[in-house]
């Protein structure tokens, strides 16, 4: 596989929080959502964990806010990688 080339990126996008960045290539990307019940007229929040491929010349921290698309499959656990870095951790 070309390393210069970048990785199509189809299907769903979403934006997140890294909570894991042990290593170079991979980070571990939560968000919360709103899941409505309609039957009882209630909603709880729940959150979504998913591993995320960082592209070469990309440099992803815990705490980055970030936005993510999915792709082919890459490797066994990771669909998806990261587009951009909306905001970063650091405090202003």
């Amino acid at each position: 596989m070309d390393s210069n080339r970048p990785i199509a990126v189809r299907g769903q996008t979403f934006t997140g929080k890294v909570i894991k960045a042990n290593s170079p290539n991979s980070a571990v990307v939560e968000w919360d959502r709103i899941v409505k019940v309609k039957k009882y007229d209630r909603a709880y929040k729940t959150s979504s964990k998913v591993l995320a491929h960082v592209p070469k010349g990309m440099r992803v921290r815990v705490g980055d806010h970030v936005k993510i698309g999915e792709t082919r499959k890459l490797s066994r656990a990771k669909s998806f990688v990261i587009v951009e870095i909306t905001n970063d951790g650091k405090k202003n």
